[in-house]
């Protein structure tokens, strides 16, 4: 029990019990690890996700009980829609909403397809807001949770992912300023952002021209796992924390340094990314 409380892991294993709580982007990475912590504290599943054929599989492992999969692209306000609308056919209400269907991109502003920008908005951004509108009236309703799960690039300008950090930065402005609408209709509102985390979300990132980049650049092995992540995120949802910013280094040490030593941690930034495999800022200087 010592060690749980130490890694700010919550010991009350059903504290979930006979919650609603929707989940997009839940068939891999952290909506998955963030669906199988939720269930496992006795939490009703409300999954979306493009991939309806690895929702079913999760859902199979999981047990059927509780458990509802609907095929999701966030992009598409309809289907944001659809994913709300069953939930609440289905539980008849919602308590804990979290948005976390993303993708990234990488390739030199210069050099990227405005396309790209339009795609990683249209998932990131507008997936966010399209479900939050569905939704906040059964969150309020409800007093319940709405999360949104950014990344450090929503506090810091990765290069390299000019529209990753873009629909992050926005997805945070976004909610903290329905949190300040709501902040005396007990609507609790978490921004939650991970630094680097194992899943695989850099494999299907989108390169310039907006096709697959398809193999990580970065060791995976190195990162904090999306179980962990996942943990951490649900027990931050218990406590109703209005930030989570996860990993030190990364995390934590580089928000304060953007907020005190902006330009020493432009630097260092550009010196970290461009230790990349392949980096698109070497190319850029020819190295």
């Amino acid at each position: 029990m010592i060690c749980c409380l130490e890694r700010g892991i919550s010991t009350n294993i059903f504290f979930m019990t006979g919650k609603v709580v929707v989940i997009t982007g839940a068939s891999s990475g952290i909506g998955r690890a963030l669906a199988i912590e939720f269930h496992r504290k006795g939490a009703l599943l409300a999954l979306g996700a493009r991939r309806l054929d690895q929702l079913e599989i999760l859902k199979m492992e999981l047990g059927s009980t509780g458990i509802l999969c609907v095929r999701t692209d966030v992009s598409i306000e309809l289907e944001c829609k659809n994913l709300i609308d069953k939930t609440i056919t289905e539980f008849g209400r919602i308590d804990i909403l979290i948005n976390n269907a993303g993708i990234s991109m990488r390739a030199l502003f210069n050099n990227l397809d405005l396309e790209v920008i339009h795609r990683v908005m249209d998932v990131n951004f507008y997936g966010t807001v399209y479900c939050t509108k569905f939704a906040l009236p059964h969150l309020l309703a409800s007093r319940g949770s709405l999360v949104g799960i950014i990344s450090i690039a929503g506090y810091i300008g990765l290069p390299c992912r000019s529209a990753y950090s873009a629909s992050k930065f926005a997805i945070r402005g976004f909610l903290d300023t329905i949190r300040i609408e709501h902040l005396h209709n007990g609507l609790h509102v978490l921004v939650a952002a991970p630094g680097f985390t194992s899943s695989e979300i850099r494999r299907v990132a989108l390169i310039e021209d907006g096709s697959l980049q398809g193999e990580t650049p970065r060791d995976e092995s190195s990162m904090m796992s999306s179980q962990r992540c996942a943990g951490l995120i649900v027990n931050a949802v218990k406590k109703r924390k209005r930030t989570l910013i996860l990993t030190f280094i990364e995390g934590k040490f580089s928000v304060f340094l953007g907020k005190f030593f902006p330009s020493l941690l432009d630097q260092l930034t550009y010196n970290h990314m461009s230790k990349e495999p392949d980096s698109p800022l070497k190319q850029q200087l020819n190295i």
